[in-house]
């Protein structure tokens, strides 16, 4: 079905490949009648029986590392991120891409509108009129499809509970979580070179990123000390960045650099970050893992037992999903498409995202059956051919993974040995 999108583009190059939105139905059709939800996909090259010898885990592992430092680069926000900018070449660099950008408009006639479902305008009324206060039940159900691009900032901090959904309270609520955030950086930001926080800080500063990621990081892992600071958490910051500076923009266009704009928007990073919602202390993540591999052999076992038989362990390929949320295994935009669900769901970001794992692993079910070398199978699993994924296979994973939570969530049993 066609779903709003904006007339006008975002200006920021960076931007380019967040695509419009398509969600899942929701609730997703039934498998019944529509048959199988997850499309087949080409076959990928596979190594052939006879060509070499089966490797070992024991040989792979003495022969090459883990894929997980793999194509950490390959997403051009991500290598943007990765520079250390300060706001006065962020602001100028803005500035420069919108004066082009409306050139560029003034010299063409835009493009119409495309229509757009009636859930779709629902949910941009409820969360565009300013005297209106969408009930959080309906809010989660109008954005589980997907949300649109314009309303999507306002949405995310509603879902996480950032903002009140009374609109008259938003105004006080936002000055005293801003007013909180600066406190935690004079309180903990300004204790980063204390020598109780110097291993924090470093593990923080290791990794490449923005001063804003970077406070934002520290400042969470010294609140957070029984999880503290895990490799991979500095992925989610981007996701919510890319959404709140594209309101960021908006506000510049319309209104010529508000100040203390970019500020707000470091508050709004800091208390949406999802690590609340999810466990990222590595027992944790284990257990997560776990459980996917007690899913899958319930609801795939030729598939379990193939991993079986070529000693593939699930903590070599499920550890990433589990920790980065599917971050570095779809492109950004997916991730996106895919976060406006995990704001939905009511149990929030973790509880679903376990059968969005186990409709991942599915996908691949047949590429997975075709292959019968160990270290072949690894590495396809670590680098699984998802760069031309665009929001229609996130909302057919979405679907099945719907159909999986239904069939096994109210029935945990039903998927332990």
């Amino acid at each position: 079905r066609a779903f709003w999108r904006e007339a006008n583009r975002s200006p920021f190059s960076f931007l380019n490949s967040i695509q419009h939105v398509y969600g899942a139905q929701h609730p997703p059709f039934d498998p019944l009648l529509h048959g199988t939800l997850l499309k087949a996909t080409p076959k990928v090259p596979t190594t052939p029986v006879k060509a070499r010898r089966t490797s070992t885990f024991q040989e792979f592992e003495s022969n090459t590392s883990d894929a997980w430092d793999a194509s950490e680069d390959d997403d051009e926000l991500l290598a943007m991120a990765a520079e250390s900018l300060n706001t006065e070449v962020v602001m100028e660099t803005a500035n420069r891409v919108l004066r082009n950008h409306s050139q560029r408009q003034e010299r063409r006639r835009p493009p119409e509108p495309p229509a757009v479902p009636s859930g779709d305008l629902r949910l941009v009324k409820s969360v565009s009129e300013s005297h209106t206060s969408c009930p959080a039940e309906e809010l989660r159900k109008l954005s589980w499809s997907g949300i649109p691009k314009s309303v999507r900032p306002i949405t995310w901090k509603l879902l996480s509970g950032y903002l009140p959904a009374n609109v008259e309270r938003r105004p006080a609520t936002l000055q005293r979580k801003q007013k909180e955030y600066f406190a935690f950086i004079e309180h903990y930001y300004d204790s980063r070179h204390d020598d109780a926080h110097q291993d924090t800080y470093r593990q923080v500063g290791a990794c490449p990123s923005l001063h804003i990621f970077e406070r934002i990081l520290f400042i969470w892992a010294i609140r957070h000390p029984a999880s503290g600071y895990v490799q991979g958490i500095n992925d989610l910051v981007t996701p919510f960045f890319v959404v709140f500076m594209c309101e960021h923009i908006a506000w510049q266009a319309a209104r010529g650099h508000p100040s203390g704009a970019l500020c707000d928007r470091a508050a709004t990073l800091d208390w949406c970050f999802p690590p609340d919602n999810y466990t990222f202390a590595q027992p944790g993540i284990q257990m997560k893992v776990k459980m996917l591999e007690e899913l899958v052999s319930r609801i795939d076992e030729q598939v379990h037992r193939h991993l079986e038989q070529h000693e593939v362990r699930y903590l070599q390929f499920a550890f990433r999903w589990m920790n980065n949320l599917l971050m570095r295994e779809v492109p950004l935009h997916c991730t996106i498409r895919l976060w406006d669900t995990y704001q939905s769901e009511p149990e929030g970001f973790s509880h679903f995202h376990l059968y969005v794992c186990a409709a991942f692993l599915g996908r691949w079910r047949k590429e997975i059956l075709e292959e019968r070398d160990f270290q072949e199978l690894l590495l396809f699993l670590q680098n699984l051919p998802t760069a031309h994924w665009g929001d229609e296979d996130i909302s057919l994973l979405l679907a099945e993974a719907y159909r999986l939570k239904f069939a096994f969530a109210d029935a945990p049993n039903h998927y332990k040995k």
